[in-house]
């Protein structure tokens, strides 16, 4: 198995769930006592946050790039960014590394077309759902994006800064994610990209009438898929 390097930390609340999916998943595919070869960098979110605020990209660029020559020099062969909005600057961070990176939109547009699905409502941080960096990278991965109206969008980022970085899951928080995407689904959403990998922890598949798309799981998933290889069933004599 290929050794899988985390630039985690944002937040620690849905890097521990990278790190328990990986997990799942590489004993699912090769049983027993086995878990997955990984090894991680955890930034300060508070640093990474207050730069994304004042628009400072190019430093959280290098913030990460630092991660990823560390995860790289520690024997990482794959490298993952476990949180949507700092792909910003996944081509900052591929270039400081000569191993490859899984960029996060692209596990979620093959899952998304490998349901047979093509018009999909956006969930984030606004800057996911504002900006071209993960919509655009989602559009060119053949989907036609929906993201939330102004009001949904500030209650969508609200909520994961406030409230699921922090670990607290509100069910009156759960009840408002389930209005927008209520919102989406009558605006043509076929299904729900959740493109912040903390949404993960306040709605599953009983909040939503169409299919949801939780992008951490997608991700880690598809890293230990990368990292052993394509599955096939055991050979039978």
């Amino acid at each position: 198995m290929k050794t899988i390097g985390l630039i985690g930390g944002m937040s620690w609340e849905s890097t521990a769930e990278y790190y328990r999916i990986l997990n799942e998943r590489t004993r699912e595919r090769l049983g027993g006592l086995h878990s997955a070869r990984c090894v991680l960098y955890s930034v300060d979110f508070a640093e990474i946050e207050r730069l994304q605020v004042q628009g400072r990209w190019a430093e959280a660029g290098e913030a990460l790039a630092d991660a990823a020559r560390a995860l790289e020099a520690a024997g990482a062969e794959l490298l993952l960014i476990c949180t949507n909005t700092m792909h910003k600057v996944a081509d900052s961070v591929e270039a400081a590394v000569s191993v490859p990176l899984l960029h996060l939109a692209d596990t979620t547009a093959a899952a998304v077309r490998g349901a047979g699905l093509r018009r999909v409502g956006l969930l984030g941080t606004a800057f996911t759902m504002e900006q071209d960096f993960y919509r655009g990278r989602l559009a060119a991965g053949g989907l036609d994006v929906l993201v939330p109206d102004p009001e949904g969008r500030a209650l969508v980022h609200r909520v994961i800064y406030e409230e699921l970085c922090l670990g607290i899951v509100r069910e009156e928080s759960r009840a408002a994610y389930r209005r927008v995407v209520e919102d989406l689904v009558a605006g043509g959403a076929e299904g729900v990209v959740l493109g912040c990998t903390e949404i993960e922890l306040l709605i599953g598949p009983g909040d939503s009438p169409v299919p949801l798309f939780p992008t951490a799981r997608l991700h880690a998933e598809a890293a230990v898929d990368a990292a052993l290889g394509p599955w096939a069933p055991p050979h039978e004599p």
